[in-house]
């Protein structure tokens, strides 16, 4: 496990070698006036690409994504794309058409989970803390074992992050679209962005109501028998999904109890709010719901309320340094927990990389 705990370590020590510069960036920049991210940032990003991309034998599903890649040299490009989502089919088909292993369909699928992960915290005044949040979960155990979902959900984040600099609702639909390229999941994210703008709530419902029925049409229709059958009928019950939905609901709080604390605008506010509330809809439907997975899977894409909310704590709630010290022992906590005692945690173990292998 030493490799995750590297990377952990190098943002940690970012958190803190950054201190003074996050403050100078927090105290003297509006968000979208924040200077470009650290160029050490930027090196630690593209180590956590290649970590996730060159991965090897890492992960619950890496033998059914193995598996599945080798079926792809047995079919042509149409039925790539209509085997599993598109977007996912076709990298493996160009794969394969190559002559390229899997590494390489993992590697373009780590670059939007990074590239939404660098998109959102370019507005955050303490980007190392948010990247430190994101490690333990949505990096190690999403970036590394949820390859298509993972794919979707760095999809969404960029949206979000264009949401946040006033690109149109279109512009998001569109991002959301591509997600569902790589896991239809996706579309649940349409209605997160419900009223979160300065348009008129008719506006908001027309939009939000034809973007989804149009992907819901395009994307979603053939399988959503597949989906129940998988998940609902099934019954699947994703284990510790408590635990990490209740990592959701955390922030969700500090945020609805601490709002005038924070220092968000009235539209950046309306967006959390909104990812707040479906995480605490998420926690009560999980008690109800007869799969645990189905409710597990569509939390995943709350994942940036965590690292959002939680790295804005330093310097609003707590002092700068107990703060960051605080939320950085939470974080490494996560990632502790989650290596010892998570019950598919040994498919992570020991993490090896491509060249090696």
């Amino acid at each position: 496990m030493t490799p995750y705990w590297l990377l952990w370590t190098f943002f940690f020590a970012g958190v803190f070698l950054s201190q003074r510069q996050a403050l100078a960036a927090a105290d003297s920049y509006a968000p979208e006036e924040r200077p470009g991210l650290p160029p050490m940032l930027v090196v630690g990003l593209i180590a956590m690409t290649i970590m996730i991309g060159f991965r090897y034998e890492v992960g619950g599903d890496w033998i059914n994504y193995e598996d599945m890649f080798k079926r792809f040299a047995f079919r042509d490009f149409a039925a790539s794309l209509t085997s599993i989502e598109p977007g996912y089919g076709l990298l493996n088909w160009a794969a394969q058409s190559l002559g390229l292993d899997i590494w390489f369909v993992n590697l373009l699928c780590a670059v939007p989970v990074v590239a939404g992960i660098t998109a959102l915290i370019r507005r955050e005044p303490n980007p190392w803390l948010s990247v430190l949040l994101a490690i333990p979960y949505l990096v190690v155990v999403v970036g590394m074992g949820y390859t298509r979902q993972a794919a979707a959900l760095g999809f969404v984040m960029i949206g979000l992050a264009g949401l946040l600099r006033n690109d149109s609702v279109l512009r998001y639909a569109l991002w959301v679209a591509l997600g569902t390229m790589f896991h239809k999941s996706a579309i649940v994210c349409i209605p997160l962005i419900a009223f979160t703008g300065h348009r008129s709530r008719l506006l908001d419902l027309v939009l939000l109501a034809s973007a989804s029925v149009g992907l819901y049409a395009l994307l979603l229709q053939d399988s959503v028998d597949r989906l129940v059958k998988n998940y609902i009928d099934a019954r699947y019950m994703s284990a510790g999904a408590a635990i990490r939905i209740s990592m959701s609901v955390l922030p969700a709080i500090i945020l609805m109890l601490f709002r005038k604390r924070f220092d968000f605008d009235e539209d950046e506010y309306k967006l959390w709010r909104n990812f707040s509330l479906v995480s605490l809809v998420a926690a009560v439907a999980l008690l109800v719901s007869p799969s645990s997975t189905a409710v597990d899977r569509i939390a995943l894409y709350l994942l940036p309320l965590q690292f959002v909310v939680l790295a804005r704590i330093p310097g609003t709630l707590l002092s700068r340094g107990f703060g960051n010290a605080l939320i950085s022992l939470y974080s490494g906590a996560v990632l502790f927990t989650w290596l010892n005692y998570a019950v598919n945690s040994r498919t992570w173990l020991p993490y090896k990389i491509w060249f090696f292998n």
